[in-house]
């Protein structure tokens, strides 16, 4: 029985062997097939995005902007200069001295020009006596459409703050004094001069133009714990230093006494009209509807000295240096202040002065961090 089956039993086994190795071999084939096409797609992938970049490479090889870019060592001289490439460059830092840990610079940042203006609504709005609109109060920043088109001078104090905790990393710079300046050129093309609401400046700057470059300054203010004398050389010498850069001849700017009834600065603003008001080639008159008289007391009756104690130090800083004012003071409401002019032309600084700020005619400051 067994022999007899055997035979059969092989053949049925050998039968069923070939059939699963060709499944398998099948399936073997199948799998090695599909691999092949997977890698086929992959391929065809990598052509596809190398092709596309390619055409991206030579689109942007015949564009002008690509072409107008220097190549080698023209492009390291174009980014070091910053003029002839299609691209913007950021600013380098314009730092125009350094004293200890302060140093006077300019704005180059939106986020310097913003501690300026929270420095300014610190003192003009919580120290002094000015109302701030909804905006400003909201912000807490003293801030104007004029913001956008004047250069910002910062005195700066880099030193670590003591409250800040050991993982803060960088020393955070603060913003401890300002002054906002605008060129005559900038004002003509822009918003024309901000002092143009109070006094009317426009027949001496045609009067004298083009043999005279104007300069408004504004905005003037140092934190309260600041107002030294150190702090405030430090912003003059910045200034000086900004002055000679631009080639200006003449200053122009509102400078202010605390409060809005001039009969409580009466000593003061007589004897601001009796002994220094602007002879009539450099004179400017507040304009009728915002003109206060400022010879409130006859000159026999002013006192120099009480007049001089009670001038705020930016004003006597002014005189000091040569300076005229206007005719006629302003009542400015917003701010709490009386407003008077100056007008102070380089040409009539003290040359005493001159030794300890520079010449006009150096153009580096004399506290540069490179002098």
């Amino acid at each position: 029985m067994e022999s007899c089956y055997l035979p059969m039993a092989i053949e049925e086994n050998a039968g069923t062997r070939a059939n699963a190795s060709g499944k398998a071999k099948a399936a073997w084939l199948r799998a090695v097939g599909l691999h092949r096409e997977m890698g086929h797609g992959e391929d065809m992938g990598r052509r596809n995005m190398r092709f596309a970049a390619r055409r991206m490479a030579s689109r942007l090889a015949s564009s002008p902007r690509w072409q107008a870019v220097p190549r080698g060592f023209l492009a390291l001289r174009a980014l070091r200069d910053g003029r002839g490439a299609p691209f913007p460059v950021r600013k380098p830092d314009k730092v125009y001295g350094k004293v200890g840990n302060l140093e006077v610079r300019l704005a180059r940042k939106r986020r310097e020009i913003r501690l300026a203006q929270r420095l300014r609504y610190q003192v003009f709005y919580e120290e002094m006596s000015a109302i701030p609109s909804l905006r400003a109060e909201l912000r807490r920043r003293d801030e104007d459409p004029y913001d956008s088109v004047c250069d910002h001078l910062l005195v700066v104090d880099d030193s670590p703050d003591p409250t800040a905790d050991a993982w803060s990393g960088l020393k955070r710079k603060k913003v401890v004094g300002t002054y906002r300046v605008l060129r005559q050129e900038i004002a003509e093309q822009t918003l024309g001069f901000y002092t143009q609401s109070e006094y009317d400046i426009a027949p001496l700057i045609a009067s004298r133009s083009p043999h005279y470059r104007f300069m408004e300054l504004g905005r003037s203010c140092v934190l309260e714990p600041y107002r030294n004398k150190r702090t405030v050389e430090l912003l003059w010498h910045g200034l000086w230093t900004y002055i000679r850069e631009h080639k200006i001849d003449v200053m122009i700017g509102c400078a202010s006494l605390p409060g809005t009834d001039p009969d409580q600065h009466a000593m003061a603003l007589s004897f601001l009209h009796h002994n220094a008001l602007a002879p009539p080639e450099w004179r400017c008159r507040a304009h009728e509807r915002l003109y206060v008289p400022m010879d409130r007391l006859p000159r026999e009756k002013v006192d120099a000295k009480s007049a001089l104690k009670a001038l705020p130090p930016l004003i006597k800083g002014y005189l000091r240096l040569g300076a005229y004012v206007g005719d006629g003071a302003v009542i400015d409401r917003q701010f709490g202040t009386t407003d008077v002019l100056i007008i102070l032309p380089v040409e009539k600084i003290d040359p005493r002065y001159f030794g300890h700020f520079g010449m006009p005619d150096e153009l580096k400051s004399r506290i540069a961090i490179s002098a």
